[in-house]
């Protein structure tokens, strides 16, 4: 039997943030693996130790202690330069407000992206159109941000995400700004994603509608893992 690959493996991950003469835990001591191609949601109430943690995996944020190996690779032991010409190479990032440029159509903000990657302009035309039909939105191209619906929005984000051919994709509170309908409509895209663009896609939510999209849940309490 082949050996199963895993995106994501963290062991003994601490995470201890000084406030004056205090010290607070944010995450405790987390050990977990996530394999290739898995569609996970990692949820818990607020303060939990969510969003450190995937900063911690995005490597936009330094742990106290312990290792993080992502796609192979231990970050930890990474420098700043290296972990962001890695994170432009290997990873998608999805936030809950979009983070798209305002003044920018759906069309330009996935292929600025493109462009800072260094892409040739024949290059980023085919793979814009193709992010654009991935999630539905290519007679909505030359739409700017405020033009669009929240979940129109999104779907650019995810898009932009994608256009790299990331590995791996994380998500912080993705559908946090949707309605349930919409919420349930870029749930499913993501599902898709994953499917068809064989990436591991991991978020964060609060969103009970999220328990039936993805294929594995994890619950965190006081920065610890409680319910895999």
């Amino acid at each position: 039997m082949a050996e199963q690959v895993n995106s994501i493996q963290v062991d003994s991950l601490w995470k201890i943030y000084k406030t004056g003469s205090q010290e607070v835990a944010a995450l405790r001591g987390l050990s977990f693996k996530i394999e290739q191609g898995a569609y996970v949601a990692l949820k818990g109430r607020s303060g939990s130790g969510k969003t450190t943690l995937l900063n911690c995996l995005s490597g936009l944020d330094d742990p106290s202690s312990g290792s993080i190996h992502v796609l192979g690779k231990d970050i930890t032991t990474m420098t700043e330069a290296e972990r962001t010409i890695w994170r432009s190479q290997e990873m998608g990032l999805v936030f809950q407000s979009f983070g798209l440029i305002p003044t920018l159509s759906a069309y330009e903000n996935i292929d600025l992206l493109l462009r800072i990657a260094g892409m040739k302009a024949k290059d980023r035309h085919k793979r814009t159109q193709e992010m654009l039909a991935l999630v539905g939105l290519q007679k909505w191209a030359d739409h700017r941000p405020y033009e669009m619906s929240g979940g129109q929005q999104q779907r650019v984000a995810v898009a932009r995400a994608l256009a790299n051919r990331p590995k791996l994709i994380l998500a912080d509170e993705p559908t946090g700004e949707l309605d349930t309908t919409t919420a349930r409509d870029i749930l499913n895209l993501f599902r898709k994603i994953v499917e068809e663009e064989h990436v591991t896609f991991l978020m964060t939510s609060h969103d009970p509608v999220v328990d039936e999209s993805v294929n594995r849940v994890m619950q965190l309490k006081d920065g610890m893992l409680v319910e895999t």
